[in-house]
């Protein structure tokens, strides 16, 4: 079995890539690798098409052991260190009369946006476009087909193995399984249970208990395997995990935003809180920004107002804000095309699932598509890299800010109000995840109103 983001050997390959950004010196590590007849290009997918045999394999492990000793920036332990760090809060709107419309529209339009970008989940930019031309859907308005697709284009592009079956326009039936819907799913159980003091051992605790370690990935599936062999906090986004930098964190935590109407900072801690059971530095932070996203979505009126306000959830050295920025700059100039022509140009040589390069993307896709969610979700989409990720972030903010109607039925109708699950209890119904979401606001204490 080839188990993928886990085996030493591909580990090491990420590993010297990330600490090299991290500005380590790996040349030794390298050198000895491919002295030994590894391989230090990383795989695009979860594994390298040969696993390492049993010499080179333990090889792995003790060079990932000497990369793990070397120094690594500082980065805060504590959450008051955090926010030092970040700039002065805005101040939190009142709750808008419609915040059960707008909370429905954040679930819909997560679920629709990741559903548009499931089967070309890996697939190139290039690829994504051919595909549509191939199938008359060029620029992309609704969601994928199969049908008309020459066998040629297919054979040269083929979909997302896991996904096709379920996410093309003429097989969906309601939102399938994704982990970019169970981990809001999950966040939502765990302040049930926890409320808003929860600790990132709690996170940890209910990983266990109830998500299925085969489907987290990257980072997470790291941090599920250090919490197995008894690794603590932070630890557990350390130990031999080159993904601490992607964006798996960044995905999990619109909930937080959701439960925060308008409240940057509260969205933001818990993001914190959540995000470093498995992610470090710009990791955490792309979890934070995605929080704070959501949470100003429910409160004001236009996408611009949402990105300056969760702008102060970020630490402004970051190098995640100079990637937000340059997505925000090059939807202002020039066409789509050149516009992603420049995030391509500024991030593609790193893996399509790392945080900048798709938080570049979120940026300019809400910029771009200024509020309307057809156009914001399909760029997000076109754009490569991560494309249900993205797309599914972007749909949650422009659902949010134009209430379930603003999305449109073409988007809508196909979800059938459902999303099925990895998690215990089987597939949910999106009205019940708007009550209970609801149901953990606190109320706008300059208000009499509650949602």
């Amino acid at each position: 079995m080839r188990l993928t983001w886990a085996q030493p050997e591909d580990l090491l390959a990420h590993e010297l890539v990330q600490s090299e950004a991290e500005g380590r010196d790996v040349s030794g590590v390298r050198r000895t690798w491919t002295a030994a007849g590894g391989d230090p290009v990383p795989a695009v997918g979860g594994a390298a098409p040969t696993a390492a045999g049993p010499r080179l394999r333990a090889l792995a492990r003790d060079l990932l052991d000497e990369l793990d000793a070397l120094p690594r920036p500082e980065q805060p332990g504590h959450w008051a260190e955090v926010e030092t760090a970040l700039p002065a809060a805005p101040t939190r709107p009142a709750l808008p009369h419609d915040l059960r419309e707008r909370v429905h529209g954040a679930w819909a339009g997560r679920a629709a946006g990741c559903l548009l970008g499931k089967p070309v989940e890996k697939i190139p930019r290039q690829g994504i476009e051919e595909i549509l031309r191939a199938t008359g859907r060029w620029p992309l308005d609704r969601y994928f087909t199969a049908v008309g697709l020459p066998d040629d284009v297919a054979a040269r592009r083929p979909w997302n193995r896991r996904s096709a079956g379920t996410s093309l326009e003429e097989n969906i039936d309601g939102m399938p399984e994704d982990d970019d819907l169970d981990h809001p799913m999950l966040a939502l159980t765990l302040m049930e249970r926890h409320g808003r003091a929860f600790t990132t051992d709690d996170v940890a605790a209910l990983w266990l208990d109830l998500m299925p370690a085969g489907r987290v990935f990257t980072a997470e599936r790291v941090a599920y395997r250090n919490l197995l062999d008894a690794r603590p906090v932070p630890e557990t986004a350390t130990r031999h995990n080159p993904f601490r930098e992607w964006i798996g964190a960044l995905i999990r935590t619109d909930l937080y935003g959701w439960t925060n109407p308008g409240d940057v900072r509260a969205a933001a801690r818990l993001a914190w809180t959540d995000a470093r059971l498995s992610h470090t530095r710009e990791g955490v932070y792309g979890a934070m920004w995605a929080a704070a996203l959501a949470a100003c979505a429910l409160t004001h009126d236009t996408v611009e107002e949402v990105l300056d306000a969760a702008h102060t959830a970020l630490p402004p050295q970051s190098r995640i804000v100079e990637a937000i920025d340059l997505g925000r700059d090059a939807a202002a100039r020039g066409d789509v095309r050149s516009g992603l022509d420049r995030l391509h140009a500024a991030y593609g040589h790193l893996h399509w699932v790392h945080v900048l390069n798709n938080a570049a993307t979120i940026a300019y896709a809400l910029t771009r598509g200024e509020g309307d969610f057809t156009p914001s979700v399909s760029i997000a989409v076109t754009a490569g890299w991560d494309t249900d990720s993205a797309a599914a972030t972007v749909g949650g903010v422009v659902g949010a800010l134009r209430g379930f109607d603003g999305i449109g039925a073409q988007w809508t109708t196909p979800l059938d109000g459902r999303i099925a699950t990895s998690l215990p209890g089987g597939e949910r119904r999106i009205e019940d995840l708007v009550t209970r979401t609801l149901a953990l606001v606190e109320p706008d204490p300059n208000s009499p109103r509650t949602p």
